[in-house]
């Protein structure tokens, strides 16, 4: 071999290793730390809207078999775990069908109550507070309004305050039974509160081992059901005002 064949093959050769390297550091990267996730629909809305991408924050609650790739059954449980507080929002394993990833916002605790009792969120017996602020206008088309009433409502033990969609008084997810969250589950809601399928409904409690890690920031967003890849639509569908915009 020539000396030149020779440095060409060298150079490709450090090539390979330095995009294996990329690709290791990219995997351990999503699998340890940071997940990229894309809201697919408006069960979030106001907080979170279709077409904001998002990363989500894999540490802050440790890790179970699905926070690595294709979940495999190596360990049960949670390692380095630590509890979400009432209020964060998180992405998590839908229960029915792990295979599905849900984002919603925890409302309980184990061992809490839970209800809805004229449109009023009970948290043990206490009403959460919730006061009026303003409308909120949808540029989703699978979310038609205008002028969508939003609700302010803040948790007393965290002091977490966040809004919520109110677009019926008479939806029904707004009279439930009392629920009992049992021991290593939790109780999800969507801040859309009418249009969300949540622990009220299919979502049941959802178990310690399923979540995912906590939403932490919205790195991108394109309104008006813009796809990724229409680049040339991203100038005037970008959602300006939502880079970079820590999700609360």
């Amino acid at each position: 071999m020539s000396e030149k064949a020779e440095k060409q093959q060298n150079a490709l050769w450090e090539n390979i290793k330095v995009i294996v390297q990329a690709l290791v550091l990219a995997m351990i990267i999503r699998t340890v730390l940071f997940q990229p996730f894309t809201i697919p629909s408006g069960s979030m809305m106001p907080t979170l809207l279709v077409g904001d991408y998002i990363f989500v924050n894999k540490f802050a609650y440790g890790y179970s078999k699905y926070s690595l790739p294709f979940s495999p059954d190596l360990f049960s449980g949670r390692i380095l775990g630590s509890v979400p507080k009432r209020g964060d929002v998180v992405v998590f394993r839908f229960p029915p069908n792990p295979d599905v990833d849900y984002i919603k916002r925890v409302i309980g605790l184990p061992g809490d109550r839970i209800q809805v009792k004229n449109d009023i969120l009970y948290i043990n017996g206490e009403a959460v507070p919730r006061e009026p602020h303003g409308t909120f206008a949808s540029d989703y088309s699978q979310e038609p309004g205008d002028s969508i009433p939003v609700y302010s409502e803040r948790l007393a033990d965290s002091g977490k305050v966040f809004d919520t969609l109110d677009l019926s008084p008479t939806s029904r997810g707004d009279n439930t039974q009392e629920y009992v969250v049992p021991a290593d589950h939790y109780f999800m809601m969507g801040d859309n509160r009418d249009n969300s399928d949540d622990s009220r409904f299919d979502v049941g409690y959802v178990p310690a081992e399923n979540l995912i890690g906590r939403a932490s920031v919205i790195f991108f967003s394109l309104g008006h059901d813009t796809s990724f890849r229409e680049i040339w639509k991203w100038p005037t569908n970008m959602r300006w005002d939502r880079l970079f915009k820590v999700v609360e």
